[in-house]
C-alpha cells in the first residue's frame, strides 16, 4: 500500500469546496446503501460487527483518520493531518426508522441527516447504520441501511467509488485486510505551515504566467471551434424555482431503473450514450414538474455536468479533479425521442466546448488563486445577492459509476442504493445518476437532493421522473416490459 504523507496539503479544488461551504450550504457528498442481512452468517449483522470490520480497515484510506489543519491567517491552503484523538464510534452511529419504516420515512431521515454540516475539528465523515426498514417495497424484511457522509474536499464521486470498495467484499465471507502499519501521528507546526506558504507564494508568478498561456490557447481553440461550428454557445439561462437563496432544509428522493432497459433505449439511436438517455429522463421530469405549476420556461433549461479529468496515472489519486460542462436539456421539446436526439447533440456540443476550453483549466485555476481571496469572493457574492442574480445552471446532473460486480458488507448483500449531493449557491436541485450491480443485477438509480423550500413535494417530482422514463421507453421501444420497480411513497 502506498504510504500517504503525514501532512498533505489540499489541492486548490479541494480547498474550494471548503470555501464554498456557507450557512445552509454544507458541501459534503454521500449516499444510502441498503443490505439484505439474510446472506450473512447466522442471518444477522450486528452493529459491533460493522465497527470491527471498519476498525480493521481504517488504515486502507486516509479519509478515515485525517482532519484539517488550517494555516494561520488563511495564508495557505489547509493540510490534512492525522487526528491523534480519532474515535471510530464518534463517526459511526446506530439508529432506526420509526414504524412502519417505509420509503418516505427513509428519505426524510436521509434528508435530515444530510442537511447537517460535518464538524471541522474531526475527520470529515460520518456513517449511520439504520435499522427498521420493514415496509420499503422491494426490500427484503430485516434489511438495514448505511448512510455515509464525506466532505467534498476529501473526495469526489470517482474517489468515492474507490472508498466504498474498502468497506465491501466480493462474497459473503468477510475478508481480512493486510496488517496495518504503525500509525504515526504528526502534530502540525504553525511555523512550518507558514514557511510552506511563503515558498508557495514565490511560485505563484510562474503559475500565473502558465495560466495566461493556457487561457490564450483556450481562447484560440474556442474561436476556431465556433468558426467551424464544432459547438454553440448556450443562450442566457432561464430562472426557475430552483434559483434563489437555499434554505438549510433538504429533501431526497429517487427512482431505480434496469440498466439493460436503459441501454436498449440508447441503442435505438446511433451514437447516443447512456448519459444522454438519463439527461433526457431528467429533462422530461423537469418539464412535467414545472408544467404542473405553470412555471415551464419557453427556452431550454441548462444543467451543469461535472466531468472527471484525471489522467490514467491519476486514477488512484484522492481528492477532487473535476471539470465542468453545461448541457442544454431541451425541455422545450415535448416529444421524448426528439428530445433524446436533441440532448445528444447538445452533449456533443458541450463536450467539444469543454475540450476546447481545456478540461483541466478550472482545476489549475483553483491552484493559482489564493484560498482566502476565493473565500472572500464566494462570501461577498452570497452576501450581496450576486450569486442569486446570476444564472449559470438550472440544475446539476452528475454521473457516478459504481461497482460493476456484486458487493457484500459484513456478509450482507447490497440490494439497493441512492446517492446524496451538495447544493450550490443559486442551484437548489442536484441529480445523481448511479450505475452499479445491486441484488445481482445491473441497475441505474436516479436520485435527487433539493432545497425543501424550493421542492416541498419530492415524491411528486420522483413520479414525474418515472413518468418521463415511461414515456421515453414506450416511444423508443414500444410498450414492452419496462424493467423497473416503483418505491413506496
Amino acid at each position: 500500500m502506498k504510504q500517504t504523507p503525514l501532512m498533505e496539503q489540499l489541492s486548490g479544488q479541494d480547498a474550494m469546496f471548503l470555501h464554498a461551504e456557507l450557512d445552509g450550504l454544507p458541501q459534503h457528498i454521500g449516499g444510502v446503501s441498503i443490505y439484505d442481512q439474510s446472506t450473512a452468517e447466522g442471518g444477522t449483522v450486528r452493529f459491533k460487527q460493522i465497527l470491527k470490520m471498519l476498525d480493521s480497515r481504517v488504515h486502507l484510506s486516509p479519509i478515515f483518520r485525517r482532519k484539517l489543519a488550517v494555516v494561520p491567517m488563511g495564508l495557505g491552503r489547509p493540510y490534512w493531518v492525522e487526528d491523534p484523538d480519532f474515535d471510530l464510534e464518534y463517526h459511526v452511529r446506530h439508529i432506526a426508522l420509526p414504524k412502519p419504516g417505509d420509503w418516505r420515512q427513509l428519505c426524510i431521515l436521509a434528508a435530515r441527516l444530510h442537511s447537517q454540516p460535518l464538524q471541522r475539528d474531526r475527520p470529515l465523515w460520518e456513517m449511520y447504520v439504520i435499522e427498521g426498514l420493514n415496509n420499503v417495497e422491494g426490500i427484503p424484511k430485516k434489511s438495514f441501511a448505511l448512510l455515509l457522509k464525506v466532505h467534498h474536499c476529501a473526495m469526489d464521486g470517482a474517489t468515492g467509488a474507490l472508498f466504498m470498495n474498502i468497506v465491501h467484499d466480493l462474497t459473503p465471507e468477510i475478508s481480512q485486510p493486510e496488517a496495518a502499519p504503525p500509525w504515526i501521528v504528526e502534530r502540525p507546526s504553525n511555523l512550518r505551515m507558514l514557511g510552506r506558504a511563503y515558498v508557495d507564494a514565490w511560485k505563484k508568478p510562474g503559475q500565473i504566467v502558465n495560466m495566461l498561456q493556457q487561457g490564450g490557447s483556450a481562447f484560440n481553440r474556442i474561436r476556431q471551434g465556433k468558426k467551424h461550428h464544432d459547438f454553440h454557445t448556450l443562450d442566457a439561462k432561464q430562472r426557475t424555482r430552483f434559483q434563489g437563496k437555499i434554505s438549510r432544509h433538504r429533501v431526497v428522493e429517487g427512482r431505480k431503473f434496469d440498466f439493460e432497459v436503459i441501454r436498449a433505449i440508447k441503442n435505438t439511436l446511433p451514437g447516443v450514450t447512456v448519459n444522454d438517455v438519463m439527461l433526457t429522463i431528467v429533462a422530461g421530469g423537469l418539464r412535467k414538474y414545472l408544467q404542473s405549476k405553470n412555471e415551464l420556461p419557453e427556452q431550454t433549461l441548462v444543467t451543469g455536468c461535472p466531468i472527471d479529468v484525471r489522467s490514467v496515472e491519476e486514477k488512484s489519486a484522492g481528492g477532487n479533479m473535476v471539470g465542468f460542462m453545461n448541457v442544454g436539456l431541451r425541455t422545450d421539446i415535448e416529444d421524448p425521442v426528439e428530445r433524446l436526439k436533441a440532448v445528444h447533440q447538445e452533449a456533443l456540443s458541450a463536450k467539444s466546448y469543454a475540450q476546447a476550453l481545456g478540461p483541466r483549466l478550472m482545476v489549475d485555476l483553483t491552484d493559482v488563486m489564493p484560498g482566502n481571496v476565493l473565500s472572500l469572493a464566494i462570501r461577498a457574492a452570497s452576501t450581496t445577492g450576486l450569486a442569486e442574480a446570476s444564472v449559470i445552471q438550472n440544475t446539476i446532473v452528475t454521473n457516478v459509476p459504481g461497482a460493476p460486480f456484486q458487493l457484500y458488507m459484513c456478509g450482507a448483500l447490497l440490494v439497493d442504493s441512492f446517492s446524496l449531493g451538495p447544493l450550490l449557491p443559486n442551484v437548489g436541485l442536484f441529480h445523481i445518476v448511479y450505475s452499479a450491480v445491486q441484488n445481482k443485477k445491473g441497475s441505474i438509480t436516479l436520485s435527487i437532493t433539493a432545497c425543501r423550500d424550493m421542492m416541498p413535494d419530492p415524491g411528486f417530482y420522483a413520479d414525474c421522473l418515472q413518468a418521463s422514463f415511461d414515456e421515453l421507453h414506450d416511444a423508443a421501444l414500444g410498450k414492452k416490459k419496462r424493467g423497473r420497480r416503483k418505491k413506496t411513497k
